[in-house]
């Protein structure tokens, strides 16, 4: 009878201990690291910007590109504009310590792995890490003047680069909350046509010479404007520089 009863105890026991294991939380926590997730296959090599391109949206992507400028860091993440000598690339929320954040100056060369992804049309990689690259080249855009694009198809074709536009007659400024200190929406007008612009206080800062220079503009003025071509329902180009046409 003894026998009988640590018989049962001892298969009671097993199955706890199965039902136990069962209820495990075996997930990984890869959040900063999207290279560690072995459930995701990351192109072996980084794409051509073609290839980038012509992925679909939610699909692992891996590529190298050049640093153009950023957004303020903040809670371990940044947002950079890049750009090769073939095409632009956003960068949203790169994974990012302070100490790297620092060294992602104007030229240099990193490699990104994430997923791509599209916002209200502007194409950008999200959940994204980096490294930089040893050893690599530097690279460091002139601003294509896209003036004569205005209006057609052709525009975002140069999404996410960096451009300029001459001869732009201000319509309005206005301020996101109403008064300085955060962004400023910029309507510029060419051609009878109207354009939404905006200066990213997170990319200039309220203190930089494009922010105040932007604050100072009235209505009738004709300037010359350089930019990252931002697509938000269409090219909302993010300004980085202002100076009087002519």
């Amino acid at each position: 009878m003894k026998k009988i009863v640590f018989i049962f105890l001892a298969l009671v026991m097993m199955f706890s201990l199965v039902a136990c294991d069962g209820g495990a939380d075996t997930s990984k926590d890869v959040s900063g690291d999207v290279s560690a997730d072995t459930s995701v296959s990351f192109p072996a090599e980084p794409m051509t910007y073609a290839e980038y391109i012509a992925a679909p949206v939610d699909a692992p992507v891996y590529v190298e590109t050049y640093v153009q400028g950023h957004q303020s860091w903040w809670d371990n993440k940044i947002t950079v504009y890049c750009q090769s000598e073939d095409g632009g690339i956003f960068l949203y929320e790169l994974a990012c310590t302070e100490e790297d954040a620092a060294k992602l100056t104007k030229g240099t060369k990193i490699a990104v792995k994430g997923y791509k992804a599209t916002f209200n049309g502007e194409v950008e990689i999200v959940d994204g890490t980096f490294t930089f690259v040893e050893g690599g080249d530097t690279f460091v855009a002139e601003a294509l003047d896209v003036t004569n694009l205005l209006g057609t198809e052709d525009m975002e074709k140069h999404q996410n680069e960096f451009v300029s536009f001459k001869g732009m007659t201000v319509n309005k400024i206005e301020y996101k909350n109403g008064e300085p200190g955060d962004d400023i929406y910029v309507t510029l007008d060419k051609d009878g046509k109207s354009y939404s612009f905006c200066v990213e206080i997170y990319l200039t800062g309220k203190d930089s010479d494009v922010y105040t220079t932007v604050g100072t503009l009235e209505a009738g003025d004709v300037v010359d404007v350089e930019a990252f071509l931002y697509w938000y329902e269409g090219m909302n180009p993010h300004i980085t520089s202002v100076k009087a046409n002519g």
